[in-house]
């Protein structure tokens, strides 16, 4: 293979840039630049941020300087190394109680010191890549927490609101309602009064000026609007206090027991790590019902988050900051704000630092009785009902109320682990809860399982397998979504016995599909996979008769013999077409018939390369009907108007587009690309093949390849293999711009009906890769890097 690859020719105002042929250029120094949706999503975010940073450090017991420090070490730190672009990390509500017990138990100074080594704890975690791991845990347990946390939150706040001071516990907070409703102070009530009035009521102005107005954040309004009556009334009311920065508490070493210290470090370590990876789930979802950041913002990248939060951690326990995580009101109030990049988080951090520094006077200003109204009212928010109408329908309400209690009156790791054990119980139970019922309806046997069939219900079906006379007709019917290998012995034990003895059986799932067949020994019983490994799967022979697949006047098969190989020969289609209609074809008749009768509706245009080692339904789990494929040589799209007489693509383009109505076309290209091969090994001149006709459209993504004034298509985690890799991915990128340039594609664009999509995917690993704009670079990431387990989400292609 020529390692040549074009250039531009030299330009005498430019350096020399000497690399090695085939490496990536030098990357050019970019220039921080600062969208104007960006600086607009920054500001509302900051405005939010401020007063909510003071009040969980309020809430906390904590200097209340500790929140600004936290704020921003989140926006600064997790802004810029954190793998969530659009999500906002700060001090949450989620940790205010697991820091206010540290605050009692070591001191302020030791609290900061275990916020650092709970940062260490994530970084170790991000680097063993074990984020996904955190997300495995129920999301009952999750939201049970931050309920937990939330009653605790505003039972606590309510003795700041009503003038008073919160006890040390839940119950303690409890006991001492009554004396303290007694004791009102009524300033301190009619500021929180009209804190949460401003705050309910903004959101809802009504009219053109109302949608105006509600463009500012109502925690600013709230906070500020009763700042500006309690002064103007002259109230005399707590009111934040900010010492000076020069007595700023910094991190100390905690005393105590180590094994406490070590259960701290790993609580913080556990919520702000759960938190943070859930919130960057959620602000997933919220990009992706936003059309107009689609390519644009990558998906999560959960390790990287990890890695961010635990660095941000370091950086705010060592400045004397509260524990940071992911904050779901910054971060939906980012998006929704329009932010496009983490230039965003990056900026409020910013603002914060200034404020913190600048705003002394005027934060001294707000009455502690705002904050606390402010953050009871979140605290009542996060015992959301939409969280407990969801777990409700899962059948996990149990998991949900033993965690929130045990969390309100034991603590945030207790409530946790018995979350965790009850989760596990009703799995078992769910496991273990197995119905088999068997009855005789007009001479046919039924039976009927209801549940996962393990090895603990083998011994019921037995019994009730069993009592099916020999001969007779069944039918068996598995109403579960689980089967283990037990189980499934069994069954086809039985299956074949029964079958053996002149029985029939009818083995059918859920709804009514047939899952298995009994066939004699001398069928194929490779597994479902098998077929296009390109296999030889013969019949078992007969005694003294040549293989099923040996030829019949034995010519060919001596050749075969002779040479060592085995060849597949002509009857190898009919094979797999027998094959086909005996295993396969009664699985799909019903729903090809349903196709054949509807007609297709592909909601995806999937524009591959003919190479035959890409199976296009294989790799993206589709079925008939899912995908209108279109295959060439070397996946390329050519630019309207050059396809010199060959216009099949644009041809297809067009059809699905505007009669099909596909919603994406993904453009996949693969590793080790044929096509590719021949761009970078074909010298000018010669004769002008067909391949050589087509391979023409693929030049621009040489030319995309060799410019020195961009940067060049990557792979998360890793350099190109080689040239023909870096070509492969340079071409993916390339052909959508070709697609872009096609009328009926640029038309479905505008109107928001349609997206574009790149893929790669790694023939010998196997491993399929997304195409993601990060920060100006074309990236290829891990497809499992956009799933999160443990989280319900629609997948973002159909694909």
């Amino acid at each position: 293979m020529s390692a040549c690859v074009p250039t531009r020719a030299a330009d005498p105002t430019r350096p020399a840039q000497v690399h090695q042929p085939h490496s990536p250029p030098p990357t050019p120094p970019r220039r921080f630049r600062v969208a104007g949706a960006d600086l607009s999503a920054s500001i509302a975010v900051f405005l939010i941020a401020l007063p909510l940073s003071l009040g969980i450090a309020l809430a906390t017991g904590a200097p209340l300087q500790a929140g600004l420090v936290a704020a921003a070490a989140g926006g600064l730190v997790v802004g810029r190394l954190g793998g969530s672009p659009l999500q906002v990390s700060g001090p949450a509500a989620g940790l205010t109680l697991v820091t206010a017990e540290l605050i009692q138990r070591y001191g302020w100074r030791a609290t900061c010191a275990i916020t650092v080594f709970a940062g260490i704890a994530q970084l170790g975690l991000g680097c063993l890549r074990v984020a996904r791991a955190a997300l495995a845990v129920s999301p009952a347990i999750v939201h049970g927490m931050l309920a937990g946390i939330g009653v605790t939150i505003a039972v606590a706040q309510l003795h700041i609101v009503l003038g008073g001071t919160p006890q040390s516990s839940v119950l303690d907070n409890l006991v001492a309602l009554p004396d303290q409703v007694a004791r009102t102070h009524p300033a301190a009530l009619s500021m929180s009064v009209l804190t949460l009035a401003l705050l309910f009521a903004w959101p809802r102005l009504p009219g053109r000026a109302g949608q105006v107005l509600r463009k500012v954040p109502a925690a600013l309004i709230a906070v500020a609007g009763a700042t500006l009556a309690a002064s103007v009334a002259g109230l005399k009311l707590p009111r934040v206090e900010l010492p000076s920065w020069s007595s700023h508490a910094l991190a100390g070493l905690p005393e105590g027991p180590v094994l406490g210290v070590v259960a701290a470090v790993l609580t913080v370590t556990l919520v702000c790590s759960v938190q943070s990876l859930l919130g960057a789930v959620a602000v997933d979802k919220l990009v992706s019902g936003r059309p107009e950041l689609q390519g644009r913002v990558g998906r999560s990248r959960l390790d990287r988050e990890l890695l961010g939060q635990g660095a941000a951690n370091v950086v705010s326990g060592a400045l004397g900051g509260l524990p940071v995580a992911g904050v779901a009101v910054r971060s939906s109030a980012n998006v929704q704000a329009g932010a496009v990049s983490r230039n965003s988080t990056i900026l409020h951090g910013v603002f914060v630092v200034i404020a913190a520094l600048l705003m002394v006077p005027i934060l001294e200003l707000i009455p502690l009785a705002s904050l606390a109204a402010l953050v009871m009212a979140v605290g009542i928010q996060m015992v959301s009902l939409l969280h407990i109408r969801t777990v409700t329908r899962h059948r996990e309400v149990l998991v949900y109320a033993v965690t929130t209690l045990g969390v309100v009156f034991l603590g945030v790791l207790e409530g946790v682990a018995l979350g965790v054990s009850v989760a596990v119980g009703v799995a078992l139970h769910r496991l273990g809860r197995t119905r088999i019922t068997h009855e005789e309806r007009e001479g046919v046997h039924h039976v009927h399982v209801r549940g996962q069939l393990t090895f603990l219900a083998v011994p019921r079906l037995s019994r009730a397998l069993h009592l099916v006379p020999r001969g007779a007709d069944a039918v068996v019917r598995l109403d579960g979504s689980f089967m283990d290998h037990a189980a499934y012995e069994s069954l086809q034990d039985w299956q074949s016995t029964h079958v053996a003895q002149g029985g029939t059986v009818d083995l059918g799932g859920r709804s009514g599909t047939r899952i298995a067949e009994p066939e004699n020994s001398g069928h194929c019983r490779c597994r479902p996979w098998t077929p296009w490994r390109n296999h030889q799967c013969d019949a078992a022979a007969e005694p003294g008769s040549p293989p099923s697949d040996a030829p019949s006047d034995g010519s060919d098969g001596q050749e075969e013999k002779e040479s060592g190989e085995t060849r597949p020969n002509g009857h190898q289609l009919a094979r797999g077409i027998s094959a086909f209609q005996r295993n396969t074809a009664p699985l799909v008749r019903d729903e090809l018939a349903r196709l054949a009768r509807e007609g297709q509706r592909p909601s995806q245009l999937f524009l591959t390369c003919a190479d035959s080692r890409l199976v296009t339904s294989m790799i993206t789990s589709s079925g008939p009907g899912d995908l209108f494929v279109v295959r060439n040589v070397g996946n390329l799209v050519p630019p309207p108007g050059e396809e010199s007489g060959d216009d099949s693509v644009a041809a297809a383009i067009e059809y699905a587009v505007d009669v099909l109505k596909v919603r994406s076309i993904t453009v996949c290209g693969h590793s080790g690309c044929g096509a590719m091969q021949a761009l970078l090994a074909s010298e000018p001149g010669g004769a002008l093949t067909p391949l050589k006709r087509w391979l023409r459209h693929g030049r621009p993504s040489l030319d995309r390849m060799a410019a020195d004034d961009r940067p060049w298509a990557r792979i998360a985690g890793r350099a190109p293999a080689d040239a023909v890799e870096q070509l492969c991915l340079s071409n993916v990128v390339q052909q959508l711009e070709h697609l872009r340039a096609h009328e009926s594609v640029a038309r479905a664009l505008r109107e928001g009906a349609l997206e574009l999509q790149g893929m790669y995917f790694h023939v010998g690993e196997a491993q399929a890769y997304l195409l993601a704009d990060v920060d100006g670079t074309e990236l290829f990431d891990h497809v499992g890097a956009f799933d999160h387990a443990g989280v319900a989400e629609e997948p973002r292609h159909p694909a």
